[in-house]
């Protein structure tokens, strides 16, 4: 079983902007606007030993809570959640995106009792709206899932969100302990610092319900 994290912070996110997991520029987001950041840790996959330091860390973050099973949040936690499962011997579920029209037609696949208690796994938030849809399904099956961890916190209104909904919540990193990690190793300027802290004050997204 992992102990506790002996993960360098400022190591893990140079590896990430290394390998292009955390990009600066303009890129257009899911809700059609113009970010000067984005995170693509989908090459985590491809990364086993950053992929092993994300589980590591993200199990750490979730010292405090109570659970029995883990479920990461299709598709880019996935990996990182079997990960947790495999090296602390903590049974997983999977959330299917979509019911399939054959079979048993579950949408959480595994073994579990009804109740039991199931921290969701997440890359990144924005509104957390991924993780409330998860929250839903989980729970339609029968689980408890009032507890999720997230790798990366945008800062624009997902933990408010999750906290308004009841979620116990939790983050490794969120973007200003990014800007500052890039910024005092000389990966990335003041300017472009200070271009993404007025764009996450700009673009708050937090839930009115």
């Amino acid at each position: 079983m992992c102990t506790s994290s002996s993960v360098n912070r400022t190591q893990f996110i140079q590896s990430l902007y290394a390998h292009d997991a955390v990009k600066f520029g303009q890129f257009k987001l899911k809700s059609g606007i113009m970010s000067p950041v984005y995170f693509d840790l989908r090459a985590l996959v491809s990364l086993p030993g950053l992929l092993r330091d994300a589980s590591i860390l993200l199990h750490d973050a979730a010292k405090d809570m109570t659970y029995s099973h883990v479920c990461g949040v299709p598709y880019t936690a996935l990996p990182i959640a079997t990960v947790m499962s495999v090296d602390n011997n903590i049974p997983m579920v999977m959330r299917r995106k979509e019911m399939k029209d054959y079979g048993t037609k579950k949408m959480v696949e595994g073994l579990y009792e009804q109740g039991d208690r199931c921290l969701i796994v997440e890359d990144v938030i924005t509104t957390g709206g991924s993780v409330l849809e998860t929250v839903t399904i989980l729970e339609e099956a029968g689980l408890s899932a009032k507890q999720a961890v997230v790798l990366l916190d945008r800062e624009q209104g997902g933990a408010v969100n999750l906290k308004n909904k009841g979620i116990t919540f939790s983050s490794v990193f969120q973007v200003s302990e990014i800007l500052d990690i890039l910024q005092s190793t000389n990966d990335i300027d003041n300017k472009v610092a200070a271009d993404v802290k007025q764009f996450l004050d700009e673009n708050q997204m937090v839930l009115t319900n």
